[in-house]
């Protein structure tokens, strides 16, 4: 049975990452950059720390794989748990990979001159807050617009009911 399962889990792996690649291959093999383009977008990136973002994919990852396996074999939870986190550490050399489509996606929406801009401003103390706070400000933005949201639907609701209750009075 746990063999079924790690061709189940290799197959949409693979059927993933296939997916995928067919989306970043035709632009890929399309466009090429400089050298000294890919390394001001690897600088920007670098800078506005958007990386990070991707930092729990592995980890990620790693988890949905051994609750996958565990799931059908209980038993082997302790082997399981040893073999993943053995296969997740070898998988770590491979985060260059994305970092890679990362710096193409980057340098493909901006100039090497746009993408030195913006590293030269994040790498300022100004650009380094934002940086800093830049997921706090994003989560912060989105509940106020979710909460401003909710009382233009409520305000919305009264006032169309009123306006509607208007209507059929007269």
């Amino acid at each position: 049975m746990l063999a079924k399962l790690k061709y189940a889990v290799v197959g949409g792996v693979a059927a993933a990452v296939m997916a995928g690649a067919m989306l970043v291959a035709p632009v890929s093999a399309q466009e090429t950059f400089s050298e000294s383009h890919i390394a001001a977008a690897k600088a920007a990136i670098n800078a506005t720390r958007a990386a990070e973002t991707f930092d729990n994919i592995l980890p990620d990852v790693a988890e949905q794989t051994r609750t996958l396996f565990i799931r059908s074999n209980p038993a082997m939870s302790a082997e399981i748990d040893v073999v993943v986190n053995e296969v997740a550490l070898q998988m770590v050399s491979r985060r260059g990979e994305l970092d890679q489509v990362i710096y193409e996606v980057w340098a493909r929406r901006f100039t090497e001159a746009e993408l030195k801009q913006i590293a030269e401003f994040y790498n300022t103390e100004a650009g380094k807050k934002l940086a800093g706070l830049g997921g706090e400000l994003s989560a912060l933005s989105i509940g106020a617009a979710k909460q401003w949201g909710d009382v233009i639907a409520t305000d919305m609701v009264a006032i169309a009911r009123e306006q509607l209750a208007k209507m059929q009075a007269q």
